[in-house]
């Protein structure tokens, strides 16, 4: 069975989701720089699929996967450093 997204919502420093299996998962906006920087008005104009969110104007796509995971912005994961 697929989780995905059947609600979302924001509060001043949160993204929240509700979930097709009944829980509702919470992440901080500063994972996602693009959300964080963003308006209100953009925060709202989003799409849902079966397998997360996106933000087509922020040019931002969050996985239900990657949230259950604890996961923020993959864009620039840390980089291990070489000695």
């Amino acid at each position: 069975m697929t989780i995905s997204p059947e609600k979302v919502w924001f509060d001043e420093d949160s993204l929240w989701v509700m979930l097709s299996d009944g829980r509702t998962i919470g992440a901080p906006l500063a994972w996602f720089p693009r959300l964080l920087g963003a308006g209100s008005s953009d925060l709202q104009k989003y799409e849902m699929s079966a397998r997360g969110i996106h933000w087509e104007e922020l040019d931002e796509d969050i996985s239900v996967d990657g949230l259950l995971a604890g996961l923020g912005d993959q864009t620039h994961p840390k980089r291990k450093r070489v000695a």
